[in-house]
């Protein structure tokens, strides 16, 4: 079970020393929304008695988001901000603030006054049953309901059954992680929203509760309706990580085996023809046919080797693993 402190821990602190929660905020031209946020995320905090830190990330904002998170942690010794050179997006942000965050658990908010930090308890209380990711819901979804709701319930459905763990709102960043299943996953591209389905695979338990959801008041989204399709096209990656990434030659070397199985039905379709009705070899397609399979599936044979070696490297050369611990037992001696 967690453990509460009774103190706060001062950002920077390392998590021997106890630091209980850290709360991870990516920002993007967010500057009338700080103030309030900030105010909120402590009125959430302060009464549970537990030490925590408040980072923020300024995801390169070209607005005074920067000059406020600088006067936030200059009045408030549980927080620090980190700051982008340039606008390297939510997934960049979100994956500075794990490597920052020294905190037992650590939990996301977006910065645009939408999600409700005083959501975090509730967050913390499911964790204490004994799970390790706990993803937001918003029931109330207080956005446009064409191009957000919509499109965001189909995204939802796809990436569920795809993944194999049924969450109904993967676009929530409020959500509450255990540190030790983020440490082992490494976030490229816009793969944030799949944090629970990476840490599903390394085997988290994962739970969802349902948050409150406010409209946008200051401020922009910096999300469109084209999001929904770059999602689907990450759902391919996030699939191909979690279902083959230690075995990749079983996708690619069983989808050659399939091809040339059906190289080697159409030249028996092909000489049954010749030999029954004396249809020409050069009269049908399916010389062609078969020969195009054949090539195509020895090819897909080959990109399995060659992906089957390119994984090996990449475990070897980082020293990394192929499997997770969960605890040792050892007899005392």
């Amino acid at each position: 079970m967690l453990k509460h402190e009774d103190t706060p821990c001062t950002a920077g602190e390392t998590a021997d020393s106890g630091c209980f929660l850290s709360v991870v905020i990516p920002v993007y031209n967010e500057e009338e929304n700080l103030d309030i946020l900030h105010g909120r995320i402590v009125s959430a905090l302060e009464p549970l008695n537990i030490k925590y830190e408040i980072i923020y990330v300024d995801d390169g904002s070209t607005d005074a988001s920067g000059a406020k998170l600088q006067e936030i942690v200059g009045r408030d010794n549980n927080t620090v901000a980190i700051q982008f050179r340039r606008n390297f997006g939510q997934t960049a942000a979100m994956s500075a603030g794990i490597d920052h965050a020294n905190g037992e658990v650590i939990v996301f908010v977006d910065a645009d006054l939408q999600n409700d930090p005083a959501d975090i308890p509730r967050l913390l209380d499911k964790l204490n049953e004994g799970y390790d990711v706990v993803s937001g819901w918003r029931r109330d979804r207080q956005d446009n309901w064409l191009l957000r709701k919509a499109p965001s319930f189909v995204a939802n459905r796809i990436i569920s059954r795809s993944v194999g763990v049924p969450l109904r709102d993967y676009g929530c960043t409020l959500k509450a992680y255990r540190r030790e299943f983020l440490q082992s996953i490494r976030l490229y591209g816009q793969m944030h929203r799949f944090i629970p389905a990476f840490a599903r695979s390394v085997g988290a338990s994962v739970t969802e509760v349902a948050v409150n959801h406010f409209p946008r008041v200051h401020g922009k989204s910096h999300y469109g309706l084209g999001r929904t399709f770059r999602v689907i096209l990450d759902l391919f990656t996030v699939m191909f990580l979690n279902r083959f990434s230690g075995n990749p030659i079983y996708l690619f070397g069983g989808a050659g085996l399939v091809l040339i199985g059906l190289s080697f039905v159409s030249g028996v379709v092909m000489v049954v023809q010749k030999a029954l009705s004396g249809v020409s070899l050069i009269q049908t397609p399916l010389l062609l046919l078969s020969s195009m399979l054949f090539i195509l599936g020895f090819f897909s044979i080959l990109m399995g080797l060659n992906a089957e070696l390119l994984i090996r490297t990449y475990h070897e050369s980082q020293g990394k693993p192929t499997y997770i611990i969960r605890r040792t037992f050892k007899r005392e001696q």
